[in-house]
């Protein structure tokens, strides 16, 4: 039987220095037994809110109780029935896995049997018992978090926060962490599952909308989906004339929202609006309009309003150097050894003008280093990198010129301001006078961080952190750009703001190369290789690789089907 183990009673809470409160009046209540989604985009107040239940924070106004308690005045008995794992990974890359157990053990007061047993159970239930002397920094996206969630529970509790617990993670490991959390809650644990991976959101039992510090939807994904029927449409067959139709799809009265899918372009309406027909793309032949059943994401764009721009203000007018034909990057053979661990291993390919390229894999399969390799970060131990003509490895600034990258990371000087970032980055690609105010000017009202400009870039919200690093990358007008995770972490609504500018880049003629995750997102690529044990073991289009893995009992298979079935079939082929 479920009980109540949060409930919120018009809580508010304000921070000094702005002017609208980070949570607005939120009444709810959260049940024990099941997942519940915390959804909303990049400073809606959801990391405020887990906060405000495990005590971290003093609500301004309004009583909340915590499982019966008051999470202030009584934070200890609190924490001892609340397990919280924050945003970002909150242990210490220096201690092994054991160390990091143990210390949470202290921490938590678990010793001897308890501790042993407990120790046990969670290496075993994560999978960790062979790593456990490994540190913790050299793990893989997705052992880090099996980490945080198993130190989360050294003592288990009656609620589990996960702050955005899947952000970086490849969907395999994000399949795996999910199974973890059902089984957590076949226990009757309550867990509260932030995120900013939708699909994830229309998983749970109940979903927690929030916008601008307010709760605006509660209550079943379905309940908010079903709203949607009759207003998603596919543009089909558009092929290598998608971007366009997307652009043109973005003008049109009535349409909220778009998004590329393979050859195929998903348009969402607003209630009421003309449906779309094929007569709506005239200057594309051979397309059809057909209709498809609604998501959860096109109900949470409807909700919060589409934030895509019709045209790319910081793509729009950029003059840039004109590259000779053939390839514009090029591995061939790259291979990188670490000692004798094998990080990529023989990879090639090509990648031409006016492309965006996809390198896809799970977490240590080889793809940063490929990427570092390609900009000139990494010198391969065999094998030629090329960028723009160049030999990287031979003419490395000359090749770091015409490329602009962006780290997995935020990389960029946490102690300076966006202004002063930008200013150092505008120096560092050799801009001055008047056509390096005119690009300072451009990216910062493309990326809107004008009220941002004084404030310490380590401080910025998720989304004006990666605005920010794409506006140092992109700041010079560059050919080819390097992406890597670029939109790991952020909300729907800023991932299309950032495709809408990469896909206008791609329009002028700018070659793009892309790591990510979040699979939804690789259906923008033109061509994608998917890199696992360091080999690229598959590579087409996006729908290349669906109808790679499409049978009878999975007749249409999503881009992550393809990932985690190509994945699990090169297990197979490696374990025979």
């Amino acid at each position: 039987m479920s009980e109540a183990l949060v409930q919120f009673d018009q809580i508010v809470k304000r921070f000094d220095g702005t002017p609208h409160p980070a949570v607005a009046e939120i009444t709810t209540t959260i049940m024990s037994g099941g997942i519940t989604g915390l959804a909303g985009p990049d400073g809606a107040g959801k990391t405020t809110l887990l906060r405000l239940i495990l005590g971290l924070l003093k609500a301004d106004s309004g009583a909340l109780r915590v499982c019966g308690r008051d999470p202030v005045s009584e934070a200890s008995a609190v924490r001892d029935l609340v397990a919280y794992m924050p945003q970002r990974f909150g242990l210490y890359e220096d201690l092994t896995v054991l160390e990091n157990l143990t210390l949470y053990a202290d921490l938590r007061a678990v010793i001897g049997e308890e501790r042993r047993t407990a120790f046990e159970r969670l290496l075993a239930f994560t999978s960790l018992a062979p790593f456990t002397s490994r540190l913790a920094g050299a793990l893989s996206g997705g052992m880090k978090q099996k980490l945080g969630l198993a130190c989360a529970l050294i003592r288990t509790p009656r609620l589990l926060l996960l702050d955005e617990p899947s952000a970086g993670v490849d969907p395999v490991s994000r399949r795996e962490l999910w199974r973890m959390v059902q089984t957590l809650t076949g226990e009757g644990l309550g867990v509260v599952w932030s995120t900013a991976y939708l699909d994830e959101a229309e998983r749970c039992e109940r979903v927690l909308l929030m916008n601008d510090g307010k709760l605006i939807y509660e209550g079943s994904p379905s309940g908010l989906t079903n709203r949607m029927v009759g207003r998603s449409f596919h543009v089909r067959n558009a092929g290598e004339g998608r971007r366009g139709v997307l652009a043109s799809a973005a003008k049109m009265p009535g349409v909220i929202d778009g998004v590329i899918q393979g050859a195929n372009v998903r348009i969402v309406m607003a209630a009421g609006a003309t449906p779309l027909s094929a007569e709506d793309f005239k200057g594309v032949s051979h397309v059809e309009v057909t209709s498809v059943p609604p998501r959860f994401e096109d109900a949470f764009v409807s909700l919060l309003g589409s934030a895509t721009p019709a045209v790319s203000r910081l793509a729009a007018g950029a003059v840039r150097a004109k590259l000779d034909a053939g390839p514009v990057v090029e591995a061939k053979e790259l291979t990188r050894r670490f000692g004798s661990f094998t990080a990529a291993d023989r990879i090639s390919f090509s990648i031409g003008r006016g492309e965006i390229f996809g390198l896809l894999g799970p977490n240590g399969a080889g793809k940063s280093t490929t990427f570092k390799m390609l900009c000139g970060l990494l010198r391969p131990t065999s094998g030629e990198a090329r960028v723009a003509g160049l030999d990287v490895a031979a003419q490395t600034s000359a090749a770091r010129n015409r490329l602009g990258y962006m780290a997995q990371k935020f990389s960029l000087y946490g102690d300076l301001s966006v202004a002063q970032n930008l200013a150092f980055f505008a120096g560092v690609y050799g801009l001055t006078g008047a056509r390096r105010q005119r690009a300072l000017e451009r990216v910062t009202e493309a990326f809107g961080l004008q009220r941002y400009l004084e404030t310490n870039a380590g401080t910025l919200p998720a989304g004006f952190k990666q605005r920010l690093a794409l506006s140092c990358a992109v700041m010079h007008e560059p050919p080819v750009l390097f992406l890597d995770e670029p939109t790991s972490g952020v909300d729907p609504l800023t991932r299309r703001e950032f495709w809408a500018h990469i896909n206008a880049f791609v329009q002028s003629g700018v070659t793009v190369m892309v790591t990510t995750h979040f699979l939804e997102e690789a259906e923008y690529c033109d061509r994608i290789a998917l890199v696992y044990r360091a080999r690229v073991i598959a590579a087409g289009t996006p729908d290349d690789l669906k109808d790679s893995v499409r049978t009878q009992a999975l007749p249409d298979p999503t881009l992550e089907d393809a990932f985690i079935t190509l994945v699990e079939a090169d297990d197979k082929k490696v374990a025979a």
